[in-house]
């Protein structure tokens, strides 16, 4: 059956890139054997549907054009589906093979060995081993969120999303409409930015409080996309990685490492507790509930009553 598909979609994407006019549905599946054997129109619109998806998922620019007639037609042209010839010295190729590497244990492995597969038929030095070692650290970035994969693809199609997304001081979700931006990893966490349409203005949403299925929803943005740079400053400020104060907290002895290592200082209370005052900015809250009882907080007022608020939502469920 893969074999099956594999020829049918090399069939399909030697039709585009050999027409020098758009091709119709009706053209493509008289030229395809594989579609000639379809039941009936239905089951080959849903084939030749997911057949273009795909091809276009392995990297084909296949152009969607209207005759005078009003007939859509099918192309890819040649110049918009060649590269030029790659060259990478021994620097970049190691960069590249690291990059692929990180990305091993993740959901992008499929992704990343398939890169490499082309780079290598493009010219990647046969010396160099992308999985050879880089050092002591083993690089990995982990993604266990189902909601990662979809929104890495509407970041990358620039296509909007809805899904549902339950605040740590919320007891339900809400349903938010986002015009993707980018997605950072920033504390061993991954956070989307983009565009809150009903609210108007830019938001940060971490991925593991996104409920249910990541749908897509129209087409085209409404608001200028910043660049990667602003981006990242915005999930880190949004993340709390920006902090103009410092908070007081009782920290139980043996816990929250994390916090221990961005304290600017640390007094041992007796009793198993320690005293630790942390830069304090935007998010802090939400990441001091994480730690439980573990985590008291001192001062100031402010930050107490927004994380007892944030426990009280997660105790009325």
């Amino acid at each position: 059956m893969a074999i099956a598909k594999a020829e049918r979609l090399m069939n399909l994407a030697l039709c585009l890139l050999g027409t020098r006019r758009p091709l119709s549905k009706r053209e493509l599946r008289g030229s395809v054997e594989a579609y000639l054997e379809a039941g009936s129109d239905d089951s080959f619109n849903r084939m030749f549907e997911r057949d273009k998806d795909d091809l276009r998922e392995l990297g084909l620019v296949i152009e969607t054009v209207e005759n005078i007639e009003g007939e859509v037609g099918y192309l890819a042209r040649r110049d918009s589906n060649r590269l030029p010839a790659i060259t990478l010295d021994a620097e970049e190729a190691a960069a590249l093979g690291l990059a692929a590497k990180v990305w091993q244990q993740a959901r992008l492995a499929g992704a990343a060995s398939g890169a490499l597969q082309k780079l290598r038929a493009a010219g990647l030095p046969e010396d160099v081993d992308p999985y050879g070692s880089h050092g002591a650290l083993e690089p990995r970035i982990p993604v266990h969120e189902a909601a990662f994969e979809p929104l890495m693809l509407a970041c990358r199609d620039r296509r909007p999303v809805v899904f549902e997304y339950r605040k740590a001081s919320a007891a339900h979700p809400e349903t938010r409409q986002v015009e993707p931006w980018a997605l950072e990893c920033w504390r061993g966490h991954w956070y989307l930015a983009g565009h809150d349409r009903e609210r108007g203005a830019e938001r940060v949403f971490r991925l593991s409080r996104i409920t249910g299925k990541v749908r897509a929803r129209g087409t085209g943005f409404t608001a200028p996309v910043p660049d990667v740079v602003t981006v990242r400053e915005t999930v880190r400020r949004w993340a709390g990685e920006t902090a103009d104060r410092s908070a007081l907290i009782r920290l139980r002895a043996g816990a929250g490492y994390p916090l221990r290592a961005r304290a600017t200082k640390v007094r041992e209370l007796g009793g198993g507790w320690d005293e630790l005052e942390i830069p304090y900015g935007h998010g802090l809250d939400a990441w001091l509930v994480e730690f439980g009882p573990d985590v008291v907080v001192l001062e100031p007022a402010e930050l107490r009553a927004d994380v007892v608020d944030r426990l009280r939502a997660v105790a009325k469920g």
